[in-house]
């Protein structure tokens, strides 16, 4: 019997991109329903949202009051569960996939499901490449009960395990939008579920307008984020360190090196460079009530 499919979508103004991504994913025969949980949008959204709406299998969901991308998440969970389905599809509006996305994912989960120990189970699998418009990433990896895993993964083109999903409480929705996937991950991994990656499949999507900079010969990829997304970014990473250490020391370092690192290009390279600098020093700091 083949596993049933929830995909959720989360949006914010989005454009014709999102029906795109609709189109990619219809005939994946696997998925029972695509749910889009809009933030919030500018009415300047509304006719591609009302075309979503009429398409067969499509359910949307409008909010008046923008709350993040973990709310819209955790709708597309509440969905899943109401309909019986065992695996939740995340994506972010702006994505695109290959046909035969969807059964290349649950294939590489049957495949490194019949890998498990006795004490690890997989609680979501991703593609182990994200093709962005200034070059590729690509998790670090290795091995465990002879599953690929890396520590954690971008929620988009991911497949989460709905069971594991709830052991864990769904998506932090404290969170708002940065680091809602790294938390999740986080959360997966203390309760000992594995964050597994599909070899060979790969995901479209835009990673905050990011480059490619070259540093003593190794590339690194900078995102374009605006200040306020930056001191959300920091701040958020900084919440989730402690957590992190705890867990994984070594992964908690090298996330913390990225983000500083980022921070820094972001504040030296590109325009608006006084304004990022700012927003990303201003993370550093605790959110006010």
């Amino acid at each position: 019997m083949k596993p049933s499919v929830t995909v959720v979508i989360p949006t914010f103004d989005p454009n014709a991109c999102l029906m795109d991504l609709i189109a990619d994913l219809s005939g994946e025969a696997e998925i029972s329903r695509i749910v889009i949980s809009d933030d919030a949008s500018r009415v300047t959204a509304d006719p591609v949202l009302r075309a979503a709406s009429q398409l067969a299998g499509v359910d949307v969901i409008r909010h008046n009051k923008n709350a993040g991308i973990a709310r819209g998440l955790n709708e597309g969970l509440v969905a899943a569960v109401d309909a019986g389905d065992s695996l939740l599809l995340t994506f972010d509006q702006d994505s695109r996939v290959s046909p035969g996305y969807v059964s290349s994912l649950i294939a590489a989960l049957d495949g490194q499901r019949s890998l498990w120990s006795e004490n690890a189970s997989i609680g979501v699998i991703a593609p182990a490449v994200v093709s962005d418009a200034s070059g590729e990433m690509k998790y670090p990896t290795r091995h465990d009960s002879g599953v690929l895993v890396t520590e954690e993964v971008i929620q988009s083109g991911a497949l989460w395990d709905v069971t594991a999903l709830q052991k864990i409480g769904g998506f932090d929705e404290s969170l708002g939008i940065d680091a809602v996937d790294a938390a999740a991950c986080l959360r997966l991994r203390e309760a000992g579920f594995l964050v597994a990656l599909a070899a060979g499949v790969s995901l479209e999507h835009n990673l905050g307008d990011a480059r490619q900079v070259n540093i003593l010969g190794r590339s690194v990829m900078v995102t374009n984020h605006s200040p306020a997304r930056r001191a959300t970014m920091v701040r958020n990473r900084l919440r989730l360190a402690p957590a992190e250490f705890k867990q994984s020391p070594k992964h908690a370092f090298r996330t913390l090196r990225r983000v500083t690192v980022n921070s820094t290009l972001g504040a030296i390279t590109g325009e608006d460079r006084w304004a990022k600098a700012k927003g990303s020093l201003s993370g550093l700091r605790a959110k006010k009530d």
